[in-house]
């Protein structure tokens, strides 16, 4: 599998960015929709990372 260059994948995140603003900004409950799907995943993020935290915390402890 020969590597993808590197303005592929800045185009791509570019492309990706304008097509999400545009769902943002859409018709009724699409932003709504949006929001709380980024709300959800931070929190889960947040959650799972203090989780993580914590397990590696409790791995060098002296405990």
């Amino acid at each position: 599998m020969d590597p993808v260059p590197l303005n592929v994948i800045v185009e791509n995140v570019t492309e990706m960015t304008e097509l999400f603003a545009e769902v943002a900004t859409g018709e009724l409950l699409a932003p709504l929709l949006f929001l709380v799907g980024a709300l959800l995943v931070a929190f889960s993020l947040a959650v799972f990372g203090g989780l993580t935290l914590g397990a590696v915390g409790s791995l060098f402890s002296l405990e």
